[in-house]
């Protein structure tokens, strides 16, 4: 019996945790819709898979398709939460995401 069904694959992604400063509460607010706009830019073009806060705002978590850890961390860096002391501490870890394969489309005779 296979390890993974033929109809399932594994993508190797990683999961940026990004750590919120204590005072984000009151800073996000500003900054905000340019995060947005941007996690959902960098979704259009397949580099974010998933992003979202704990509601508690401790933590944010991103699903980034990159071929390395520092090329994961690199996209997190340019996030203005980064740039505006929003977010104060990026952490990379590798991730096995399941993915259903594709049929395989055959030419009919």
């Amino acid at each position: 019996m296979p390890e993974v069904p033929a109809d399932v694959a594994l993508e190797e992604v990683w999961i940026v945790e990004a750590t919120y400063a204590p005072d984000a509460a009151e800073t996000r607010p500003r900054f905000r819709p340019e995060h947005l706009a941007r996690i959902a830019r960098l979704m259009a073009e397949g580099v974010v898979l998933q992003a979202g806060a704990y509601l508690d705002l401790t933590t944010s978590l991103v699903m980034i398709r990159a071929s390395s850890e520092e090329e994961a961390l690199g996209v997190a860096r340019g996030d203005p939460y980064i740039r505006e002391g929003i977010w104060v501490e990026l952490r990379a870890r590798p991730f096995g995401r399941v993915v259903r394969r594709e049929p395989e489309v055959t030419a009919s005779s």
